[in-house]
């Protein structure tokens, strides 16, 4: 066996299992919010396109992705993000995926050379793929904590020149999880210096920059940071979007990634060996996926009607600030994290993550301690009633 499996830690919803058995749940519905799977409705075009496609079913489909589903993401990141015509080139600088989990993990395995020390460096707390990846990529994560002293972004200054000389991958998230923080054109644009001057690949998570709650100003991207910048090319930068929070299909394992056309050919040449090729009903509801907003509009107004409502029960009694984006609130917790997470079970069956499982310890503490992660994914009526629970339980500790 591969010995680099020993050093992959429990997935977050194991140690909750654990840290749950032998609690019983209070006499009361449970409500979740632990995990970030969105429960609005899939779009019904979307399934249409699906079963009008079925008929693709009978064709090995291409590790590349079809051509006009490749030029659909290429016109959607242009217009989203302000892109020079022409500059996100359909054949040489898009790929489809089957999600951004399989994606982000994947990059890594064809990213990192083993042979020179190499490290990856994340954000802390982080989405666990980044971590795993690295380690079985045979290189060290690096964690950078994120604390509210620095707006939940990483001080990216305090990094040692000579971390950054090891570094092959940096992971970032923005709209982050599960602090929503999201990252300037500045803060993006000195990352691309840094990694243009140590020679490292900027892998950007953005697969919630489309849950934002002012439509006046979107989540700015590492593409977009780029080409403002002058670098059109998008050297160095590679983008993860999805259609799972976007259009709430986390079941079709749609994504995409997109940047510096020299990294996606040889991720491309990782994928055809990989076997990972989108199957081709998926492929043409993606499309359509992709070339419509109405919906994603409407996905917006959802969860700011259920932020605006939790965030009204609870901010009189919990230390809670609405994030830049995405759809997790990260509060402080009034006791221990972990001890928070099995009374508002015992107590209200309201089940949580607890901030300490999302993130490591590090020379200066563990930045998720005393905060938990909620994912406002349930209906607008569950989330109120879980808010209501939790604000009776503060109030009776």
């Amino acid at each position: 066996m591969n010995s680099d499996l020993n050093k992959l830690h429990p997935y977050p919803f194991e140690k909750i299992r654990s840290l749950l058995k032998g609690v019983t749940p209070a006499n009361q519905p449970a409500v979740s919010l632990a995990i970030g799977e969105p429960k609005h409705p899939t779009p019904d075009f979307i399934h249409q396109a699906v079963i009008e496609s079925l008929n693709g079913l009978a064709s090995y489909p291409v590790t590349k992705g079809e051509a006009n589903l490749r030029q659909a993401i290429s016109a959607w990141l242009t217009q989203r993000f302000q892109l020079p015509t022409g500059s996100v080139d359909p054949e040489q600088q898009v790929l489809p995926v089957n999600g951004t989990r399989e994606a982000l993990f994947a990059f890594a395995q064809a990213i990192v050379d083993r042979a020179d020390k190499p490290a990856v460096l994340m954000p802390n707390p982080f989405y666990q793929i980044y971590e795993g990846a690295a380690f079985l990529a045979g290189a060290e994560p690096i964690y950078l904590n994120c604390s509210e002293e620095n707006g939940f972004i990483p001080d990216f200054e305090a990094v040692p020149a000579e971390i950054w000389q090891r570094c092959q991958l940096l992971y970032i998230c923005t709209p982050g999880n599960p602090t929503g923080a999201v990252m300037s054109i500045a803060q993006l644009q000195k990352l691309i210096n840094l990694a243009q001057q140590y020679n490292f690949v900027i892998a950007s998570d953005e697969c919630y920059s489309e849950l934002y709650f002012d439509e006046a100003n979107p989540p700015v991207g590492l593409l977009q940071a780029a080409a403002q910048m002058g670098n059109s090319t998008y050297k160095h930068c590679v983008v993860f979007h999805s259609l799972s929070k976007r259009s709430n299909a986390p079941g079709m394992r749609s994504g995409f990634i997109a940047g510096d056309a020299e990294i996606l050919a040889k991720f491309l040449l990782y994928r055809t060996y990989h076997g990972c090729a989108m199957p081709p009903p998926f492929q043409a509801a993606s499309r359509v996926a992709w070339q419509d907003e109405a919906h994603v509009r409407a996905n917006r107004d959802q969860y700011r009607a259920k932020f605006d409502a939790v965030l009204e029960i609870l901010s009189p009694v919990m230390a809670v600030k609405k994030p830049d984006a995405s759809f997790y609130l990260w509060p402080v917790t009034p006791i221990d994290d972990q001890a928070f997470t099995k009374e508002l079970v015992a107590r209200a069956n309201v089940h949580i993550v607890p901030g300490s499982y999302l993130s490591r310890e590090t020379a200066t503490g563990n930045p998720g301690q005393n905060r938990i992660r909620m994912a406002l994914v349930a209906t607008k009526e569950e989330c109120i009633e879980a808010a209501q629970r939790i604000r009776h339980v503060i109030e009776t500790l």
